[in-house]
């Protein structure tokens, strides 16, 4: 991914649709691996939508990327995603279709999250990681299932330039 940005890449919304990421140009994104079956499901998505709530008119960005390569945790339809999500857990920001993050098969925007070093080498390792990429399109931080997403506002209130 050397000199391409994540708005470079054109991935598919849960309803099939080709979405180019350049339209979050200049915007902070924070993207993560959902899965609406994993234990982590209830407090991520809860999480996630006050900082989306919090931050978004201030220039943040949420993408949620369903993947079922953990478990079997995110099993059903795009459809069946997006109505869980929205419902069950209330999201409020984008849900794309489901994808791999790990293999051969990885999405390029996974393929591109994790071109950086990390602790835990490129692999995903579980549901709910979370990518903080700045507003030139490049990854700041990454954050662990484990990590609540209130946790990393202090990151996410720096990149957006908010004391």
């Amino acid at each position: 991914m050397a000199g391409q940005s994540i708005y470079d890449l054109t991935v598919k919304d849960a309803k099939g649709n080709e979405v180019s990421l350049s339209i979050y140009k200049g915007k902070v994104l924070l993207i993560v691996n959902v899965a609406s079956e994993c234990g982590f499901a209830d407090s991520n998505y809860t999480e996630l939508n006050q900082l989306y709530a919090k931050y978004k008119d201030q220039g943040l960005e949420i993408l949620a990327f369903p993947c079922n390569q953990f478990a079997g945790q995110e099993p059903g339809s795009n459809e069946q995603i997006l109505e869980l999500a929205c419902t069950r857990f209330k999201a409020k920001f984008p849900i794309f279709g489901k994808i791999d993050v790990n293999g051969e098969n990885a999405s390029p925007v996974y393929k591109a999250l994790k071109a950086g070093k990390w602790l835990f080498g490129d692999n995903i390792q579980c549901n709910f990681v979370k990518f903080l990429v700045d507003r030139d399109g490049k990854v700041s931080d990454r954050y662990y299932s484990t990590t609540p997403p209130l946790s990393i506002e202090h990151d996410v209130k720096k990149l957006l330039g908010i004391q």
